[in-house]
Order: structure tokens, then C-alpha cells, then sequence
């Protein structure tokens, strides 16, 4: 039986070309997926090694939610890691106590600046699609994997050294002046050196800087003065390289005996870090392979209707042949087994080429990233498991595929399938009743999800019974959502047999009048089979549902920001960094001065802040802001109290999402906590006696050293000592007094009243207060501008104020002064973003809808050979059997679109319901879109009718005749 199965592959090999590159393009994104995520593991651990690459790490010693970590930048070493846990932060002097551990070779806090800005050699920012630009306190022995290869490390403000692809991109070399926009404003630079690192930093742009440089501007943007996240430490036991795992951990144990032990802090071994690094960034990096999975299983899942379809067809062509093998002895199971060889062949020939054009995909990502300016190191070949994986899926696929074809075969009567060469088709009002129901089922469970938004939005019950509600409560709207729409999808593949009469009689009444014969018989040719014709429309089904309803999405959502800027928005003007969110406070002047401005609003960020008292204390992001932010700015969405009134009164003003999260209601008063820093006088004067008596004793000392030469008759050696001692002296006068200045991170309580509730999407999970207030919990360490909201004079040509504002602001480089129409345009463009990828899976769905459509009309040109051929014989034109196979075509495609736009739309409707609160305020249904989806279903019906048309036409009229 398994020879028989081979040989009948063999001779259906033709009809099973579309399957095989169904198969081939799901299995491609299988394995592509997999390889995809292996390499960016790759890349990780490569840059773990690389980026934290310290001995040891001393670390906070408690672990606990930082509600600020998404604002300020870690001092470490691992400048493109993620971290997984936050801890405590410790004090820097430790690096005292830790230098003098044995086995320690050096101990430093390493400070990051985050969101820099680059200047290159054409005077335009250098940016790249890969990661930040970030700024690193470097010098010889900070960092062990960066190797400087020109040039020294940077000693002074005004110098840099610049990592290889940072140098590149910029288009700079040692001896090169830039510039650097740090987050107080542009200064001049100049390139002293160039450091490699060993592994690719995935298009990162580092900038070496002096090491007190950094220190300042790390301490000035995240607000953290004297203390780090981590110390990074390396040992000596093996003379300057990494040590082992055995060696870090005696290491960390001889640090943790010397810590103090109210250090509140921990030594632990680089390994441990690098790992947890690790496998925070894959987490972060994990939405990757499911968006690639999602391709492959809108591949697979349609590509299962082409392979069912083609073994329906073979083995109805086949039944008397397989009846004459069940009246010789062959029992069901044989025969099964006949079919089933076919399909796992077809399955291995389908995965081995999947196997080779995922490998092909990924090399092809790697390039594109590699030009957009993320290089990529990690390993991109598929392993031994990737193409395992891929071989069982595409087998497995296709096996199910076929099991249906095969079953019928094996238990069909061998009498009745002697006598037919093609079995009647059962009834198909069974399956409509079932789809029906399951319809019903999902818009009851997309009912339900509206009830439960509403709910939280309102408040209002969705029962009578409490029990019920909070179950329905800590569900959620995911899960309803998400059963709804696998209900109504299924519900629809289930119910189309069933739709096909109606739904063709509807399609081809235009056609059938336009083209009288040929139409006709198209319209009554998709009813001959029923389901054939369904499961052809179902492949573009799936893929024109899912992209009509994220269209939906996407529409609303462009909708609604275009809502709210034309109905809220009332400033002229915006203005916004484009790097790291700060706005230079030089910046912020210049557009002061700007002529023609009128108000500038400021929204600043308040770092660290919030709200309650010990562990139940709740974090939210807070803004300071002008008292004219209601009636300059934005028009308040007010639910409860007053919003201007509190604003101006220094009372909060809290997003609706906040309240409902607290349980706040106007009236409330809050505990506020926040920091600032600031100057520790009893540090500051220490430092300065310290200082003092350090110069004492270096003059000192080098005034006994001067009169013990000149006592011995030396001189020249007693004028030399005497001159440094005066040179002590004088440097000690013209030493800068901030260097000497320490300062202090204290925390600040204040209570405050909820004065208003308000409902703007954008305010929703925000406290906003006034500047006074906010003056009280932070200060300028702590609290910094993020944005700016620009009024004109009245009768200011606004076109010409425009122009005014972006020539104040071009020397600081990361300031984008945008008007009404381009801030709406900005935040529409990140919408369209999300576009390119429903495009995409619209693509790969017409791909796989063409060799569906192809593969059916081939084999219903193959059952009706006889049909066609007389119909020639009586006088029917070419022409007009090329015209009916494309209507049928057309009407397949324009039958499974509309399915597909019916559905999508639904779900896309309920979604902006379900979402409204959350900004989808607007409903939208991009029409043009979907009429483009229709037309373009038309094209692609008749494209597809090309090749079974001229198949039909080659074979001689009298031999289709005779055709049986």
C-alpha cells in the first residue's frame, strides 16, 4: 500500500505544486521565527559578555519597585542591558572599602547618560534604527572589553572618545570637532580617541566621556547624587582576564566580609548579573517570535484548506480505484494508509524547501538591519531543532489536512464508489445550523466584554449578583474578547458552505446579466461544490479579517488623536526633544525670546513621585504645570470638581484611571512623596576641611623636602621642591568650589487635596499640579521638561512665527517646534507604523488566497473536461470559457473578502468600544481601504483564473469530449 500511495504522489505530483508552497511559506516563518529568536539570544549573551563584563558586582541588598527606573539611567557598565530586578541603591564611597579588599584590582561606579545627542561630521544628528545614543564616564581600566584603538580616553568636558560604529556613523576620526547635545543644552567637542568593543553594540551610539562629566549629568538626570545602582569590580587573580565563575564567587564572598553592615548592600558575581541581564532583555525581545508565528499560522491554517481541497478532488478522482482495492481485500485502513503516504511526502517536500526560505529570511533581516544601521552578530544558520520543528509542523499540517480526503476514502462503500466516479455532496444546512449557533455564542461573548468595560469605565454592574461581577471583574476583557472572536471566525468557516448558493446568486446577478450564458454558468458552477468553494473563500477570510479589523483599529485611533487635538489642543505650537524627552532649559529661553510668542507653557516630569505611605504607596506619573494649562493649552474633560480652579489653587488635578485605581474623589487629601537634592552642608564642609588640610600637607611636605635639599648643598633640586609647593598653592586658590560641594538626596512628604477628576484620554493616568507645588516635592535634580506649549500673539503670522521658532531652536538639535496640523501628524504617524505590518499580512494572505484559488479552479477544469470540452463543441468561444472560469474566480475571491471585511469590521467596532476609555474615543472605518480590499479581490480572482483557463483551452476538443 505504501508503494501504491508513492506512485499515486508521483502521478498527482502537478496538483500538489500550490500545497507544497503553502507549506513552504508556513514552515518558512516556523523556522525563521525560531532561528530569528536564537540569533537576538545570541546577540545578548554576546553583548552580556561584552557590555557586563566585571568580576563582581556590589549591588543594594533589597529588592523593591523603583517607579523611576523608566526615567533615569543605571550606573553600570551594562549600558544596552535591561535589568531585570531593582535593588536598593548604595553609597559610592564603598568603592573606598572595596579597592582595599584583596583580590580586587579596581572598584568604580561606572555613570551613564542617557538620551545624548551626536552631532556628525555633515552637522546633522546621528541616529540610527538600533539603540540610543548613550554617554559612559571612561578611562583606562573602566570597562575591560572596550579596547581603545586611537587616540586616548577623554580627560575634560570638551573631549570625547567614540566606539568604532558611533565614529562611523558620524563620519568622525581622532582630531575632529562636534558637537554634543547633553540634556542642558549643546557644547563643542572634540574627538580625542576611538575604542572597539568585543561583541556588535546592535547600532547603539556610545560616546566615551570624562568620567566626572558623566558623573554630573548622570546625577542631573536621574536625581540620584552619591549613590549607584551597581559597583562594578575586577579582580587581579588572573592577571587582568575574566575570571572564573569559582573565581568571582570567592571574590564577592571576601567583599561581602569588608561590606559594613549597614551597607545594605550585597557583592554578587558578574555571571549571576550577565544572566539575569539576560534573560530580561530575551523577555523584553520576546514579542518578536510570536509576531513572526503569527505569519506562519495565518500561512498554515490556510494553506490546510489548499492541501484539503486538493485531496478531496484526488481522491474523488480516485474512489474507483480505491473501491477496486477494497473489493480485492484491502481493508480501510490500507487504504487510509495509501492517502496518508501522499500527504507525509507531500509534508517532508513542503518542509525541506519551508526549511531553506526561513534560513533565507533570516539572512535577509539581518542584512536590512545591517543597512538601516543595526548590525547583527549573533549566529543566523537554523539549528538541528529549528528544522526539526519545522519538519514536524509542515508534516503535521499537512497530514491533517488530508486525513478528512483519506477517511472518506477508506470508508466509503465500495459498490456505491464503483458506480460513481464522484460521490454526491452531503447536505450542507448541518453545518449552517452550527455556525450559526457558534456566531451567536461569539457576539454574546463580545457583548458580555462591552458589559465588563463599561462596567469599569461606569461603574455600573454588568449582574444583580456580586459574585458574578467580581468574577466577570478579575477576567478581565481579554478573555471575552478573545473566546468572541475565535467563536465568530470559526462560526464563519463553519456557516460558509452553507452561504455559498445565496451569496453566488447575489454576486453574479451583475455578471450573469452583463454576461448572459457565461454567467450563469459560473453563478451555478460554485454551488456544485459547496464546500470546495468555501474552503477556497476562507483563505483570504482569515487574512482580509484580521487586517480590516486592526484597519478599524487603526483608523479610530487616528481619529480620536485628530479628535482631540482639533477639539483640546488650543496652543499654536508644540515643542518636543527628540531624544531623551528633556528640553534644555537654553532651548526653552531662546523660544521665549522668539519674537512674535506669546505664552510658553511648560509640562515638566516629577521623577520618583508617589502617593500613600509605605508599601501601599502607589507610583503614577506626575506633571507640574502652568496655571494656564486649561485655558491656554487643553480644554479639561472634567468628571468631578473643578480643573482650572485646582490647578491655580495648588490643588491635584488626577486622571480618571488614577482615582479609580486609589479610590480618590474630590475633597481627598493625598500623602505626596517625592526628592530633592540638595546641598549637605555638614558633607560640603568636611569635604572643604579635607581638602584644605590635604593641600596643607602636601605644601607641607614639600617645603621640608625643599629645606632638607638645601641643607645637603642641592640647590637647583631645593628650588624645584619650593617652586611645586608654590604651585600647590596656587592651584588650591583657582580650584573650582563645586568640586567640593556634596550634596543629598532627601525625600519629601507633602499633603495634598484631589481638587478635580478629570477625563481626558491623555490625562487619564496622570496627577497634574502647579508649579508651586510641585516646587515643594522636587527641584530642578529631580524634575525636568518634557514638553512645551506655544502661543502667538495675537495678529502673529503664524506661518512666519514658525520659521522664527525653528531658527531658534536649530542649534540645540533635539527641539522639534511642530503646528497644530504636524503635532496631529506626529502622533497619526505612529498609527501608520503599525499599518506596515497589517500590510504585510495582507500580503501574505493574497499570496496563499492566488494558489488557492489557482489550485481549485484547476481541479474543477479537471472534473468538468468533458462539461468544457462540449461546450466548445456547440460553439462556446474561448473567450467566454476564459470569462466564466474568471467569474467564478472573481466571485470565490470577492466572496471570501467580503467575509473577511464583515467580520474584521465587527470585531474592530467592538474592540473601540471595549478600548473607548483608554483613548479609541472615536470610531472610525476606513472605507476607501476596504473598497481598495474589493477591487483588489476582483483582480486577484481573474489573475488567478489565468493559468486553469489556458490549461482548459490546451487540451484538443474532441479528446475532452471523450474524457471520462
Amino acid at each position: 500500500m505504501i508503494r501504491i500511495g508513492l506512485r499515486d504522489a508521483r502521478a498527482h505530483f502537478g496538483r500538489f505544486v500550490m500545497s507544497i508552497i503553502a507549506i513552504a511559506l508556513g514552515v518558512s516563518f516556523v523556522v525563521g521565527s525560531f532561528c530569528f529568536r536564537e540569533m537576538m539570544n545570541n546577540q545578548v549573551d554576546q553583548m552580556m559578555a561584552s557590555n557586563s563584563d566585571a568580576d563582581v558586582y556590589v549591588r543594594g541588598n533589597k529588592e523593591q519597585k523603583d517607579s523611576s527606573s523608566s526615567f533615569s539611567s543605571s550606573s553600570s557598565s551594562d549600558s544596552t542591558s535591561a535589568e531585570s530586578k531593582s535593588y536598593n541603591r548604595i553609597d559610592i564611597s564603598l568603592v573606598d572599602t572595596i579597592n582595599g579588599v584583596k583580590g580586587v584590582d579596581t572598584a568604580e561606579a561606572v555613570y551613564e547618560v542617557n538620551g545624548l545627542v551626536l552631532v556628525g561630521k555633515d552637522d546633522n544628528a546621528v541616529s540610527t534604527t538600533g539603540g540610543m545614543t548613550v554617554g559612559m564616564g571612561l578611562t583606562k581600566g573602566t570597562w575591560r572589553s572596550a579596547t581603545l584603538t586611537q587616540g586616548r580616553w577623554a580627560k575634560a568636558k570638551d573631549e570625547i572618545t567614540l566606539h568604532t560604529f558611533a565614529a562611523q556613523s558620524a563620519g568622525l576620526k581622532v582630531g575632529d570637532t562636534t558637537k554634543i547635545v547633553y540634556p542642558d543644552g549643546p557644547a563643542d567637542v572634540r574627538v580625542v580617541g576611538i575604542f572597539s568593543t568585543a561583541s556588535s553594540q546592535a547600532g547603539a551610539i556610545i560616546i566615551g566621556l570624562n568620567p566626572q562629566t558623566a558623573k554630573e549629568y548622570f546625577q542631573q538626570q536621574s536625581g540620584q547624587v552619591g549613590t549607584a545602582r551597581y559597583l562594578t569590580v575586577y579582580g587581579s587573580a588572573a592577571d587582568g582576564q575574566p575570571l572564573t565563575v569559582a573565581q568571582q564567587q570567592t571574590l564577592a564572598d571576601s567583599i561581602n566580609a569588608a561590606l559594613p553592615s549597614d551597607a545594605h548592600a550585597v557583592a554578587v558575581t558578574g555571571q549571576s548579573v550577565r544572566d539575569d541581564n539576560a534573560a530580561s532583555t530575551k523577555k523584553a525581545l520576546g514579542f518578536i517570535q510570536p509576531l513572526i508565528l503569527i505569519f506562519a499560522v495565518i500561512a498554515l491554517f490556510v494553506g490546510s484548506f489548499i492541501i484539503t481541497n486538493t485531496f478531496s478532488m484526488i481522491v474523488r478522482e480516485s474512489m474507483r480505484g480505491y473501491a477496486l482495492l477494497r473489493s480485492i481485500g484491502a481493508s480501510p485502513v490500507q487504504v487510509f494508509v495509501t492517502v496518508a503516504v501522499q500527504a507525509i511526502l507531500l509534508g517532508l517536500v513542503g518542509s525541506g524547501i519551508g526549511i531553506g526560505l526561513g534560513w533565507i529570511m533570516v539572512r535577509g533581516i539581518v542584512m536590512l538591519m545591517d543597512r538601516l544601521g543595526t548590525p547583527m552578530t549573533g549566529a543566523v544558520d537554523p539549528s538541528v531543532s529549528d528544522m526539526l520543528v519545522g519538519l514536524i509542523v509542515g508534516v503535521l499540517v499537512t497530514f491533517i489536512g488530508a486525513a478528512l480526503p483519506a477517511r472518506r476514502a477508506a470508508t466509503a462503500p465500495p459498490i456505491q464508489a464503483m458506480n460513481e466516479t464522484v460521490n454526491p455532496e452531503k447536505p450542507v444546512w448541518p453545518r449552517g445550523v452550527i455556525g450559526t449557533v457558534m456566531l451567536i455564542l461569539g457576539a454574546l461573548a463580545w457583548l458580555l466584554c462591552w458589559r465588563i468595560a463599561l462596567a469599569d469605565d461606569t461603574g455600573v454592574a454588568v449582574s444583580p449578583w456580586n459574585g458574578f461581577n467580581d468574577w466577570l471583574k478579575s477576567l478581565g476583557t481579554g478573555w471575552p474578547l478573545g473566546i468572541g472572536a475565535g467563536l465568530v471566525v470559526i462560526g464563519v468557516i463553519v456557516l460558509a458552505p452553507a452561504l455559498v448558493t445565496p451569496t453566488s446568486a447575489v454576486l453574479g446577478w451583475i455578471p450573469a446579466h452583463v454576461f448572459t450564458v457565461t454567467g450563469r454558468l459560473a453563478t451555478r458552477n460554485l454551488s456544485r461544490s459547496k464546500r470546495r468553494t468555501a474552503n477556497t473563500a476562507a483563505a483570504l477570510f482569515v487574512g482580509v479579517a484580521i487586517v480590516s479589523c486592526l484597519g478599524v483599529v487603526a483608523a479610530s485611533a487616528k481619529a480620536s488623536v485628530a479628535g482631540i487635538v482639533d477639539s483640546g489642543l488650543k496652543s499654536d505650537f508644540s515643542a518636543m526633544s527628540v531624544s531623551n524627552g528633556q528640553i534644555p532649559d537654553e532651548a526653552i529661553n531662546a523660544i521665549r525670546k522668539t519674537n512674535g510668542v506669546d505664552t510658553v507653557s511648560q509640562s515638566r516630569m516629577l521623577m520618583g513621585v508617589t502617593y500613600g505611605s509605605g508599601d501601599d504607596a502607589a507610583a503614577a506619573m506626575t506633571f507640574a504645570e502652568q496655571p494656564s494649562l486649561f485655558t491656554k493649552v487643553f480644554a479639561p474633560v472634567t468628571n468631578s470638581g473643578d480643573a482650572n480652579a485646582a490647578l491655580r489653587n495648588g490643588e491635584l488635578v488626577v486622571g480618571l484611571q488614577v482615582a479609580k485605581d486609589n479610590g480618590w474623589k474630590v475633597g481627598d487629601t493625598v500623602k505626596v512623596n517625592g526628592r530633592q537634592v540638595v546641598v549637605d552642608e555638614e558633607a560640603t564642609a568636611k569635604a572643604q576641611t579635607d581638602y584644605q588640610a590635604q593641600v596643607k600637607a602636601k605644601i607641607d611636605g614639600l617645603t621640608a623636602e625643599a629645606q632638607q635639599l638645601l641643607a645637603s648643598g642641592d640647590v637647583s633640586g631645593a628650588q624645584s621642591k619650593s617652586a611645586e609647593a608654590q604651585q600647590a598653592a596656587e592651584d588650591a586658590k583657582n580650584v573650582d568650589p563645586t568640586t567640593l560641594v556634596k550634596t543629598k538626596t532627601e525625600t519629601t512628604h507633602v499633603t495634598m487635596k484631589v481638587g478635580a477628576i478629570i477625563e481626558n484620554s491623555i490625562y487619564r493616568s496622570m496627577v497634574l499640579m502647579n508649579d508651586d507645588a510641585a516646587n515643594k516635592i522636587a527641584n530642578q535634580y529631580t524634575m525636568f521638561t518634557i514638553m512645551l506649549f506655544i502661543n502667538a500673539k495675537h495678529g502673529t503670522d503664524i506661518d512666519a512665527l514658525k520659521t522664527r521658532l525653528i531658527k531658534a531652536v536649530k542649534s540645540y538639535y533635539v527641539v522639534n517646534v511642530q503646528d497644530r496640523d504636524e503635532f496631529k501628524s506626529t502622533m497619526s504617524s505612529m498609527v501608520d507604523q503599525i499599518l506596515l505590518v497589517l500590510y504585510a499580512l495582507l500580503a501574505l494572505s493574497i499570496v496563499i488566497a492566488i494558489f488557492g484559488i489557482v489550485n481549485t479552479l484547476a481541479l474543477s477544469v479537471s472534473e468538468r473536461t468533458k462539461e468544457i470540452g462540449l461546450l466548445r463543441a456547440i460553439g462556446t468561444s474561448r473567450a467566454q470559457v476564459r470569462g466564466m472560469l474568471g467569474i467564478e474566480a472573481a466571485i470565490i475571491a470577492v466572496f471570501g473578502t467580503m467575509m473577511g471585511m464583515v467580520v474584521g469590521v465587527a470585531a474592530g467596532v467592538v474592540i473601540r468600544v471595549v478600548y473607548q476609555a483608554n483613548g479609541l474615543s472615536v470610531l472610525s472605518i476606513p472605507w476607501n481601504q476596504l473598497g481598495v480590499f474589493l477591487a483588489l479581490a476582483i483582480l486577484i480572482g481573474l489573475v488567478a483564473s489565468v493559468s486553469p483557463a489556458s490549461r482548459a483551452l490546451k487540451q484538443p476538443v474532441l479528446d475532452a469530449v471523450a474524457a471520462e
